[in-house]
Parts: C-alpha cells; structure tokens; sequence
C-alpha cells in the first residue's frame, strides 16, 4: 500500500520551534528545508539543528530534507551529513538532468533521491530524470520555474501547463511520487482549493505547501470522496458479479465497468486505507 503524499509541508531546518511543532502537524510529509528558507550564514547551524530534530520521532511523517545544490558552498557538506541522518529521501533542488542526480547518489550510498523540478533544462530532462534509479519521487518547483520563463501568474496556471504535464508523464511513467508546487497566497483558501483540484484532477500524488493553515484543504483534496470510494465498490463488486455469470464487463450508474475500471477502484481503496492509517 503506497505512502500517501497529499500534504508536503516545507519547514525551515533553521527554526527549531517549527519543526518541534511539525511533530503534531496533519501533514503526510514534510520538507526540512537547507537551501531557501535559511540564510547563508545560518546554513551550518541549521545542519546541526536538523539532525538534532530528526532525532525525535515524527510518526507516520515522510521525512524529506532538502539539500543546498552541490555547485553551492553548502550543498557538499549537507549531502554528507544526510548520509548519516534518518531521512526517508533527500531532495535535490534545480535538477537539470541525471548528472546532478549522479553526484549526490555517490554522496549518500542510501538514502532515496527526490528531485526538484523547477528549470527550463530539467522540464526537458524530466523522462531521463524520472528514470534514474534512485529517483522516488518528484517536486514541482513552479516559483523558481515561473523566475526563469518569465511567465505571469494567472489562476488556471495556463503558462505551466506544458512543464506539469511533462513532469507528470515522465513521474507516471516511471511509477515514482510526485507532488505539485506551491500555493503562495497561503490566506486564499478559495484559490489553494481550487488549485489542488486542478493538480488532483491531473493526477498529482499531493501538494507542497508553505503554510499549517493550508494542511487540511490539500488533504481533502487529494483524498478519496466518500461518493468516489461508494462507487469504487459498486464498480468492483458489480464487475465481480458479470464475471461470475461469465460475462467481460459490468455496467453501474449506465457506465461500462471493465478491468481498467476496476483497477482504478481498488487503486481508490487503498488510497483510502492508506490513509486510514495514518490518521490512526
């Protein structure tokens, strides 16, 4: 049963208060952030505080930590100290092909990679990326990619469209996790609604986020409905029963059911359990 990522909470490693908080946080995963959110001259102090955080237990909680690049002054020394931390997957931020995937992996022998996708470079690596064999996972970096495009930010997102579906295909092709990019205007909960809609609709596995407040709207929104999980039964159960009378395909609420439907029933289901136990 896949770990659920609806909700991916970025937490500045230089704020020990945060993290210490984001123990008790609904959040499916949470990105200790090294490279953004903490100042240069903060950046080896933050290193220690991390470790010393990732040492306290954060419950069913993926534990993502995000590196500063390896061109940086910092990105060598937090790779390192990753190889010794209990992380569930570093991040590496501005991925632009396998190449900087290779550098960290010899880096940290171990730990799961994940890649940040936030350059017009990578958006046209992002099959190769998503091959690499370290690779579990993916993160829409669309600020930093709206920075180098020079695009505008419109509600539909139409300016980003080609670079999440390219991402999106390369991440489903290839079976690993992949998360949608931030929402900045963290009070506009009309407008975060409607932008997770939009990335489950697509097929994003979650959301990350910059905010507490916007943990229980991603986590409904890429959560199973209970109508959605209602019909994931009928369609199984009623599939279960043509078959028993030696017939291919079933029909529920006038719609053919067939194997690729029941498929993404049972998909639905344990999504559903999955996160279930989370909540336990």
């Amino acid at each position: 049963m896949a770990r659920p990522y609806r909700s991916v909470l970025y937490i500045p490693a230089a704020n020990a208060r945060a993290m210490e908080k984001a123990r008790g946080l609904a959040a499916d995963a949470i990105i200790f952030d090294l490279e953004d959110a903490v100042a240069p001259d903060a950046k080896p102090a933050a290193r220690a505080a991390l470790a010393e955080a990732l040492a306290q237990d954060y419950g069913p909680r993926a534990r993502i930590v995000r590196i500063n690049a390896l061109t940086s002054a910092w990105g060598e020394d937090d790779a390192r100290a990753c190889a010794d931390l209990p992380a569930d997957a570093v991040l590496i931020p501005k991925v632009d092909g396998p190449a900087d995937l290779d550098r960290v992996a010899a880096l940290i022998p171990d730990t799961p990679l994940w890649a940040m996708m936030e350059t017009p470079l990578g958006m046209l690596n992002a099959a190769a990326i998503a091959a690499h064999p370290r690779l579990q996972g993916m993160v829409m970096g669309t600020n930093d990619l709206a920075k180098e495009l020079g695009s505008r930010t419109r509600p539909d997102r139409l300016p980003m469209m080609a670079a999440l579906g390219l991402c999106l295909l390369a991440a489903k092709a290839h079976g690993i996790v992949i998360v949608d990019g931030v929402f900045n205007a963290f009070k506009d909960e009309d407008g975060l609604r409607a932008e997770c809609e939009q990335g489950r609709d697509m097929g994003f596995d979650g959301k990350t986020l910059i905010h507490p407040a916007q943990l229980d709207i991603a986590n409904a929104a890429f959560a199973p409905t209970e109508d959605e999980i209602a019909l994931a039964r009928r369609q199984i159960e009623a599939f279960e029963a043509a078959g028993a009378q030696g017939q291919g395909v079933a029909v529920v609420d006038g719609r053919i059911v067939e194997n690729l439907h029941v498929d993404t029933a049972r998909q639905t289901l344990d999504r559903a359990r999955a996160i279930a136990e989370l909540a336990q």
